[in-house]
């Protein structure tokens, strides 16, 4: 299943790009041969292969059997990465909140700094989605730049705004991952093709919305048409939120399927990053939709 998530979006743990592992369940013994997908059989899935099975699978007594594969990646290796993708946003965001102050005397400096660091992060990340394969040292340089911006913007926000609205903000995005993996465990959110189309439909609406608003904000002065403010803000602050919870189950089933079918273990920084997209999303969004309602208090 391909994620809605911009990395997973590009390639996603299947070299055809397509469906692999829908409405995936754990493998069973003595199940289909080694190659062949056990689980997008009786479904109407065309991409039914493994792309990760080994090209020499032999046929031998009881069906086709493939050598013991080393080098997979497990979960171990996801939390791992992942830790340390979001340990890189969480340390250069505190960083420049210490060392590049919103006050009055530094606010222009601060701010063009966060503004280059947001650039920045996003070629990295890009360069990123379009290479074959993840490379490290530009997932956690994203992950720095990353930082500095979220850590400037979250200052300014608690300076002008509300000191509390920051904790606030960081709480509300760990409850939607933890609810969100919650109910992704216990099989209350459903990743089908319906669901992913519909968050698709949805991620394209919303940003359509948002860069239409972003014109006329520049062209026209003010808020534009007034997304980000009063009680469209709100609501447009809920809907970013809910689209970043869909965005975690897609996430969660990309990595369910990569460990499931054997992606490489070079493949969990993939996941890592496809992660910390998403959850700097909620973040924001969070972040925003607090400061609305503490500015109308």
């Amino acid at each position: 299943m391909r994620s809605s998530n911009p990395v997973f979006s590009r390639r996603g743990f299947s070299r055809d790009n397509g469906y692999a592992g829908f409405n995936a369940q754990q493998p069973q013994a003595g199940g289909p041969a080694v190659g062949t997908n056990p689980y997008a059989q009786g479904t109407g899935n065309p991409y039914a292969t493994n792309p990760y099975a080994p090209a020499d699978t032999q046929l031998g007594a009881g069906g086709p059997q493939a050598p013991a594969r080393t080098g997979v990646m497990t979960i171990d290796d996801v939390v791992a990465r992942t830790a340390m993708t979001l340990g890189t946003v969480v340390l250069t965001a505190v960083l420049s909140w210490v060392l590049l102050p919103v006050d009055e005397a530094n606010i222009g400096k601060s701010y063009g700094i966060a503004i280059g660091a947001a650039l920045v992060a996003m070629v990295l990340s890009l360069i990123q989605a379009f290479k074959r394969k993840p490379v490290p040292a530009l997932i956690l340089s994203y992950a720095a730049f990353e930082g500095v911006f979220l850590g400037v913007i979250s200052s300014a926000v608690s300076t002008y705004i509300s000191p509390g609205v920051v904790v606030q903000a960081v709480l509300g995005t760990m409850c939607v991952f933890a609810g969100v993996l919650f109910a992704y465990k216990m099989r209350w959110i459903r990743v089908t093709r319906r669901f992913y189309g519909f968050v698709m439909a949805a991620a394209m609406g919303f940003l359509l919305l948002m860069a239409v608003n972003l014109l006329f904000a520049v062209f026209g002065g003010g808020d534009g048409l007034g997304f980000r403010s009063g009680g469209l803000g709100i609501l447009f602050g809920v809907i970013g939120i809910i689209l970043g919870a869909c965005f975690l189950a897609l996430d969660f089933k990309q990595v369910e399927d990569g460990i499931t079918y054997g992606a490489p273990r070079e493949e969990s920084w993939l996941a890592a990053f496809g992660l910390t997209l998403t959850l700097v999303w909620i973040y924001l969004e969070m972040l925003r939709l607090l400061s609305i309602l503490q500015g109308n208090d």
